[in-house]
């Protein structure tokens, strides 16, 4: 009997331009509207409106500093996380995974591989994010993951208009992992 039969094959690679639509349907899918409840990362009970659109999944892959990581099973892309490099540190955004495929530890083992590549590729000390305060149990998700809370509490994004934010006065919460 093979005990790792149940744990899937995963790749990784490095987002090109050409992926661009697929990455954002995949965050918007994981993020927000109805397929976002298929999975439990869903902020569709805080925002509503697509959480990004192709030109800036395009930006995203084109500057300086900055890749989108794609995770890949059967050659299908199943996540996706933009790295983006910031003096000693890295900054990981828009991590997500397919809706339908959450909670089976393709998660953790994505973000190990991001936290590898931003260690070799740029050298970096730290990873760092933010998570909108009232997501109890996505930042307890990330602190068993070695995150912590850095004490710094930012303004929700500006550029994300009142009539997509369901709830008022969104904060974010910045977390910290040593590498």
């Amino acid at each position: 009997m093979n005990l790792n039969s149940a744990v899937p094959v995963l790749d990784f690679r490095i987002a090109t331009s050409k992926d661009a639509e697929a990455i954002t349907a995949l965050v918007n899918s994981a993020y927000r509207g109805d397929s976002s409840r298929a999975g439990w990362t869903t902020e569709a009970d805080l925002l509503t409106g697509v959480r990004v659109i192709p030109n800036d999944v395009l930006n995203l892959i084109e500057a300086d500093g900055s890749l989108i990581l794609l995770c890949l099973q059967d050659e299908i892309i199943v996540g996706s996380v933009h790295l983006q490099k910031t003096e000693d540190r890295a900054y990981l955004g828009m991590f997500a995974v397919n809706p339908q495929l959450q909670g089976g530890g393709i998660g953790k083992r994505f973000m190990l591989a991001a936290e590898d590549l931003v260690k070799r590729t740029w050298q970096s000390q730290k990873m760092w994010m933010t998570v909108i305060t009232s997501r109890h149990e996505l930042i307890a998700y990330y602190e068993r993951r070695g995150y912590a809370k850095t004490g710094k509490v930012k303004d929700f994004p500006a550029e994300v208009p009142d009539e997509c934010r369901l709830v008022k006065e969104l904060k974010m919460l910045e977390l910290e992992k040593r590498l």
